[in-house]
Formats: structure tokens, sequence, C-alpha cells
């Protein structure tokens, strides 16, 4: 597993199912998640323009910079307000072998970090046997994100992998100039920049029947990357916690511009009040990718 693949994945798992790059699951074996799903059409001004980006894409894009967070704070609804308490557990599995790792996402409530109040967001990650018999891994993220947007504030990473311990602590901050708190380091940020844990929140706030398309700045803890989600379709989903109807979110990933084009992901959030992420897949260069959930309270 490379670091590169893990930095892949932190970015997309709370832009899906939270923060981590570990767990993989091949289109078949038993019991995988079952997707019926279905096109939307195409939107005005989404004609295909040249190098295959509609002309929609041509006048929307833009670099990692503070009006695409803006763009994607004004899409928030303001009144979507996550579950203190609520708990998901997703499981996946690589190639043929079934259930490699799992991972608990977890809304603690309320806290005050910066003299300000901010949601604690985390996920809790561990590889089963035979993964872990190769690929020992315990790890802990905590995200303290802002009411209504989700910008981080703190982002912490608290790793045990392969036996090697990380701890890291990383304020959120738009400028250099000012020290970082003790007991933390210094992230230098766009302004609105997201940690994927707030991006997982963020994507569940979203009206995806007004508002298609959103785009901004994500810090996996290491790296800062442009993150772009689209609603492409919707989908009747089965995964061992039920059947759900779902709106299909296609996300795509950019490194200094340019689109990582060896990762694709779409994530598939139920269209219940919470928006509930029920299954992310993967196409990566060493095989397809399923997440899907397992467990809800």
């Amino acid at each position: 597993m490379s670091r590169r693949i893990v930095a892949i994945f932190a970015v997309v798992l709370a832009v899906v199912c939270g923060a981590a790059a570990f767990v993989w699951l091949h289109a078949g074996g038993q019991g995988k998640a079952v997707v019926h799903f279905s096109p939307d059409p195409p939107a005005a001004g989404t004609t295909p323009a040249a190098g295959g980006e509609t002309r929609a894409e041509k006048n929307g894009a833009t670099a990692a910079n503070g009006s695409a967070a803006a763009k994607m704070a004004a899409a928030a609804e303001p009144g979507f307000v996550p579950v203190a308490g609520e708990e998901l557990e997703v499981s996946g599995s690589v190639a043929n072998v079934n259930n490699v790792a799992n991972l608990r996402l977890v809304v603690g409530g309320r806290k005050e970090i910066a003299g300000a109040e901010a949601w604690h967001l985390q996920a809790f990650a561990r590889t089963q046997n035979p993964l872990r018999m190769v690929f020992e891994l315990d790890d802990e993220f905590d995200s303290y994100s802002a009411p209504r947007d989700f910008a981080s504030m703190q982002y912490e990473m608290h790793l045990s992998e392969r036996g090697q311990k990380v701890q890291s602590v990383q304020r959120m901050m738009t400028s250099g100039r000012l020290p970082a708190p003790a007991g933390t380091s210094a992230a230098v940020v766009l302004p609105g920049t997201r940690d994927p844990l707030g991006m997982m929140q963020y994507l569940r706030s979203v009206d995806w029947a007004k508002t298609p398309v959103v785009h901004g700045p994500v810090y996996d803890g290491r790296k800062l990357y442009e993150v772009r989600a689209e609603k492409i379709g919707s989908a009747e989903v089965q995964v061992p916690v039920g059947k759900f109807s779902t709106s299909t979110v296609e996300i795509k990933v950019f490194d200094n511009g340019a689109e990582m084009k060896d990762a694709h992901f779409t994530l598939y959030l139920a269209k219940d009040a919470a928006r509930t992420p029920v299954l992310l897949e993967a196409v990566l260069p060493f095989a397809a990718a399923r997440i899907e959930l397992i467990r809800k309270q």
C-alpha cells in the first residue's frame, strides 16, 4: 500500500465515509452491495466541450482557492445539523477477500476550540485478517469542523501502522504569521478548507436536487487537494443494513490543478433526512474497490 494511495483515500474517505485509505472491495464476492443506477439527463449548459470537459466545467472550473470554498459553503443548507452521537460502521474487502478492514465514524457533538464552537467528528479504522497479518493498522482521526460549512479548524491523526506510531495535531490557519498554539503544529490552508471528515459532513449537507456540483479545497493532513463532486444520477442500493434510494455522486480529486486519473470515486448518499452515506465505489490502478455501510445507530 503506497503512501500515495493512502493519501488519495484520506481525501475521499470522508469525502465519503470519512478519512483513511485502506479499505478496498473487489466488485465480486459474497454479500456484495447491489446497485441499480439511473443516470440524470444532461442539464442545460453541460454540452461537452473540447477535451471531454463540459462547457459548464470549463466555465466553472477554478484552482484550489478561496472562491471555490465560498461556493461550497454557499451550497450548504442552513438547516442541516449532524446528529450528535451518530455512529456509522463501514466495511470493505480487497480482491476476493471480504471484510479486510472496518471503519467506525462518530459524530461526537460540539466542543469549543480556538475560542469558537466546532463539531467533533471522529473515525476509527482497523484492518482485519488476513490483511492485518501483513498490514496492521489501528488509526484514529479527529476533526474539529465549523458549524454549517464544516470548514476545518483542527485535524488530528493518531496513527498506528505496522508498529509505527504517528501523532499529528494540526491547527488550520489561513496565514503563517501567527504561531500555532502549544501542542499543535500550523497547517496553512486556503479559507474554507475542509479535512476529510468535515468534507463528508459537508457533502451530506448539500441538497443535490438544487446544487448538482460543488468543489473546493480539502487537506488530508499532509497535502492540499481540490475536490469536485457532481450528482450524476440516482440508484437503488442494497447493502447489509438494508435497501436505500440514493443520490449518486461522482468525486474527482485534483492535484495542483491536474485531475488524478488513476483514481475514480462514486458515492451513494441515501435520500433520507440525514443523507446517510451507504456505499463508496472506487476504481484504482490495482483493483476495483467498494466500502459499504454495515451498521448505523
